[in-house]
């Protein structure tokens, strides 16, 4: 048989990765050629471009595949694409969907590895673009600003604690607000950050002059949804982006039972927990779109929460259709897949 393409599957982990190359033949057929475990570190990136080319028998176009795994992966693929190896980046549920739907049900990094090695091999799948070193600071803003915001509310929840106790320390209690105030310094600090790297970049300020035309989406909120979705760069549609939000809908129903729908939970807590202000506040101030969404939610299911996530899949959904259009929000634009922009400007990639 002729065989037409190699493929790599890479799992990668906080201290190594698993790597197994495959190749697929003229009757579909994906075999195992050669799978091994390196350092996630310079030394491990050396070695694992010395085995490609030791392995690389015919001259066949190379496809890698990899998951993204938090940043464990990043400086991985940033070295192959400098080196101008075609990549793919997939989203972890996508991944772990297609290899139950061949049959794998046990899973650990070779086996992860060979997974995905095969998905590159059978599927067509969409080159990675890495988003602008700009996103990457502004995600380490965003997230750092999360940090300090919890550090904030759980000391001030021991201090509360603390002034309803019988007995009080005076100088546990000085030193506690003293940190406070310490931690409330560098969350302002951070947030002039967001606004710098936001406002001096001539791309990344017209999305944000045209996303918070939206009542309720500040500076801090569209920073986390731009820096947690790299720019909307790993989504070809608002289906996906739903789904890696965790947004997308279960449904529990068979035969004449009929159990809860439910969104699934499982994507970027991250932008669930920063839409929930948005989403409230755009129902307050009785804009049109959201309003008449909340309200027929509420009207359908009976609880105020229910209306209130539907606004928030609805505001991402939405700053998604902004993005990718270069539009600015019109109140009374109907914003569906259907929609498009004939104006572009430069991609922020």
């Amino acid at each position: 048989m002729l065989n037409l393409k190699y493929s790599i599957g890479i799992d990668v982990s906080k201290k190594d990765f698993h790597c197994c190359l495959s190749v697929i033949d003229s009757s579909q057929k994906v075999t195992v050629k050669s799978s091994r475990k390196l350092s996630n570190n310079p030394i491990g990136f050396k070695d694992f471009l010395s085995w490609i080319k030791q392995h690389q028998k015919e001259e066949l176009p190379l496809r890698i595949v990899m998951e993204a795994t938090g940043v464990y992966h990043e400086q991985l693929a940033w070295l192959l694409h400098s080196k101008g190896l075609v990549l793919s980046i997939l989203l972890p549920n996508k991944a772990k969907k297609y290899l139950q739907a061949d049959g794998s049900n046990s899973k650990n990094d070779s086996i992860d590895a060979k997974g995905l090695a095969k998905i590159g091999a059978e599927k067509n799948l969409e080159p990675w673009v890495p988003g602008s070193e700009k996103l990457y600071e502004l995600r380490h803003y965003t997230r750092q600003h999360q940090n300090l915001r919890e550090t904030i509310n759980v000391m001030a929840n021991q201090l509360e604690a603390l002034k309803h106790a019988q007995f009080q320390s005076k100088e546990v209690i000085k030193q506690l607000n003293k940190t406070i105030k310490l931690l409330e310094q560098q969350v302002a600090e951070m947030e002039m950050a967001m606004e710098k790297l936001v406002k001096t970049d001539k791309v990344l300020n017209l999305h944000y002059e045209n996303i918070t035309a939206i009542k309720g989406i500040n500076l801090l909120s569209f920073c986390v949804i731009v820096a947690e979705t790299n720019g909307f760069t790993l989504f070809k549609n608002s289906a996906s982006l739903v789904k890696y939000s965790g947004y997308d809908v279960i449904e529990n129903q068979s035969g004449k039972h009929i159990g809860k729908t439910k969104i699934s939970k499982k994507g970027n807590s991250r932008i669930r927990r920063i839409l929930f202000m948005p989403a409230f506040c755009a129902v307050r101030d009785d804009q049109p779109q959201f309003k008449s969404l909340y309200e027929r939610v509420f009207e359908r299911t009976g609880f105020k929460m229910k209306g209130y996530v539907a606004e928030q899949k609805k505001l991402l959904v939405m700053m998604y259709h902004l993005w990718k259009n270069e539009q600015r929000y019109n109140p009374q634009f109907n914003y569906s897949e259907k929609n498009n922009s004939s104006r572009k400007i430069q991609s922020y990639t």
